[in-house]
């Protein structure tokens, strides 16, 4: 009975492996789901493959990268003829049958196939845990897959972020090019503007020249015409007067030749008796004298008494005059003083040196409003003057000590004006010497100084001795070529100075003043720079003596009463000399002094003087200037300095 079961189970399972497999095939056939498995018999089908990602762009490859290809699917047998579905495992199938062949011919079929049970579940035990392997390698495949894409993904992101970023830095690129063209263009076009304006500025201004020489040329042809005519109509006149002159005088010459030669024989004959009766007094004088001793030795006494007195009164006048002047007045070294030669006369030449400068500088007090009429300065040098023309009046009113002051700087910048104009405005009387009168003075230099500064402590007011070109007498005392006569001189106003003095403020003025002696530096409170004058201050020059040599040269003719006897000069007209083109003339005369302009104003008014028309032309005003700065960029070459060091 356990034989026939065994036999009966055995054919179920053929049975069911058969339908199992029938089954099987016919789902692989119909394009098949999952495998039927028969637990024991049948082997775990593959799983299936999965899925395949839906189709994407494939990135641009990489430099420097190898492109990947995709693995291939993997391939089903087609070797079993029965089978037409791709996939299906006949496998299990076999060992069903197998398996079968052995349970029929094993004695004891029910424990084999436990037996075979229990494999074939160990089998698919195994099988599970190599699925699940295969599973997690293919989880480890996709993820590993994921991070290839990602990182494929960043570096294409970064790729056209660089690209992105590349495109807009050449756009950058590109803008600022074209920019810089526009600019470029841009400036040639205003470069091509203002040279088209600036030749279209000459051309006016060639035609204006041309133009205004037409009308001078046709004034002066006009003017010639009229000259010659005056002189024709004039030339007549004096013709017709000169007819009728010789006509009269032809009729009057018999008379007055009459009437002259009845006056020639009357003067003639009173001479003649005139001089015989002062003959006849001399000659009988001198025949009483000559008779008479007494009166002979009288007359001799007389007239050598009368000599001797003339001789002696001129003399002792000239001797006692010579003591009056050394004791009262004024040394032989002050060149200029605000005081009179005498005592006497030191109010009215005050009173007359205030109206002058009244009458001289009034125009220019009103203009300038600081006080210091012809004298311009640097703003900050003016302010320091005037700082020190009001500290030095406070100090005369306080009865202070005077402080020594040293001006320095290039020739011609003011320093004697400025000086002297700081005496004014402080209240002290002016005196002025320099130093190059010392030196041929010989061994008389000591006492003419100490004269100079007896004579100064006599002002009431008190006095401000300016010494011009300082450096000639007072110059360092181990000099070889320093005299003895020069060292006792230095030493002698060393000597008047050594204390500060409430009477005289010493002024010095120097071109050199690293000449000076180191004691005479000693003796100095203040010192200032005189530089040369700026564009600001040469225009106000150039305007200060335009109006004094140009527009008012005539005005000091006319307001003498000796203009009544004398002939009247031609006045200079002014034509078309505006502030910018003075402005223009001082930007040209970098590097003049003060005194250089003054001179080349002079040297204008020259030329104004020995043009045709009298009149100041912009032309004639611009062709001075010009051989002006010629001449002293020359002078300054001839003396070896550099003519750029002043621009």
């Amino acid at each position: 009975m356990a034989a026939a079961a065994a036999a009966k189970a055995a054919a179920a399972a053929v049975s069911a492996g058969a339908a199992i497999a029938l089954c099987s095939e016919r789902a692989h056939a119909e394009g098949g789901g999952p495998t039927f498995r028969f637990p024991g018999f049948s082997s775990p089908a593959p799983a299936p493959a999965p899925a395949a990602p839906p189709p994407q762009q494939s990135p641009p490859p990489v430099a420097g990268k190898r492109e990947e290809t995709p693995e291939e699917a993997p391939k089903v047998s087609t070797q079993h003829p029965r089978t037409s579905a791709p996939g299906f495992d006949p496998a299990p199938l076999e060992r069903g049958v197998d398996a079968l062949g052995k349970l029929q011919q094993s004695p004891n079929p029910k424990q084999l196939f436990e037996l075979m049970k229990k494999q074939e579940e160990t089998r698919q035990q195994e099988l599970a845990a190599k699925k699940a392997e295969y599973q997690k390698a293919l989880a480890e495949i996709d993820l590993e897959k994921k991070r290839v894409d990602y990182e494929e993904r960043k570096k294409l992101e970064q790729q056209l972020a660089k690209i992105k970023s590349q495109m807009v830095q050449y756009e950058d690129e590109l803008k600022r090019k074209r920019l810089q063209a526009e600019h470029e263009a841009q400036r040639v076009r205003n470069q091509e503007l203002v040279k088209m304006q600036e030749e279209s500025a000459i051309r006016l201004e060639q035609i204006k020249r041309a133009t205004e020489e037409q009308i001078q040329e046709q004034r002066r042809l006009t003017e010639k015409q009229k000259a010659e005519l005056e002189r024709t109509i004039q030339t007549q006149k004096i013709m017709a007067e000169a007819e009728g002159r010789a006509i009269e005088t032809k009729l009057t010459e018999e008379v007055k030749k009459r009437l002259l030669l009845e006056q020639i024989n009357a003067d003639k004959e009173k001479w003649i008796e005139v001089i015989n009766t002062t003959f006849e007094h001399i000659g009988g004088g001198l025949r009483t004298i000559l008779t008479d001793q007494n009166k002979l030795v009288v007359a001799v006494g007389g007239v050598t008494a009368l000599a001797a007195g003339i001789y002696t009164t001129r003399e002792g006048a000239r001797v006692v005059w010579g003591y009056i002047d050394r004791i009262l007045g004024q040394p032989s070294l002050i060149r200029e003083s605000s005081r009179g030669k005498y005592p006497w006369s030191s109010s009215f030449s005050r009173a007359t040196s205030t109206l002058t400068s009244k009458l001289k500088n009034g125009g220019n007090l009103g203009k300038n409003g600081d006080g210091f009429g012809d004298v311009i300065l640097n703003p900050s040098l003016q302010k320091r003057v005037k700082q020190l023309a009001n500290a030095t009046a406070n100090t005369k009113l306080h009865q202070a000590p005077f402080r020594n002051m040293l001006f320095y700087g290039p020739p011609g910048t003011g320093k004697t004006m400025a000086a002297r104009e700081l005496a004014r405005k402080s209240g002290l009387d002016y005196a002025l010497m320099t130093g190059g009168d010392v030196a041929p003075l010989g061994s008389q230099a000591v006492t003419k100084i100490h004269q100079l500064f007896d004579w100064a402590k006599k002002s009431n007011r008190g006095l401000l001795l300016f010494i011009d070109e300082a450096d000639a007498f007072l110059c360092e005392r181990n000099k070889t070529y320093m005299s003895e006569a020069q060292r006792s001189a230095l030493n002698a106003l060393l000597f008047r100075t050594g204390d500060q003095s409430k009477d005289i403020v010493l002024a010095l003025a120097t071109n050199r003043p690293g000449d000076l002696d180191s004691a005479v530096a000693d003796r100095i409170d203040e010192v200032l720079e005189f530089p040369l004058p700026g564009e600001d201050e040469r225009f106000k020059l150039l305007k200060l003596y335009l109006d004094k040599y140009i527009i008012k040269a005539s005005d000091k003719h006319e307001n003498s009463w000796l203009s009544l006897f004398r002939r009247q000069p031609q006045k200079i007209e002014v034509k078309g000399i505006t502030d910018d083109l003075i402005r223009e003339a001082a930007t040209k005369t970098q590097g003049f002094s003060g005194r250089e302009i003054a001179k080349m104003m002079a040297s204008v008014q020259a030329a104004v003087y020995g043009s045709k028309d009298c009149e100041l032309t912009p032309g004639l005003f611009r062709e001075v200037v010009d051989y002006k700065v010629a001449e002293h960029q020359q002078r300054r070459r001839l003396a070896g300095e550099d003519p750029k060091q002043n621009e």
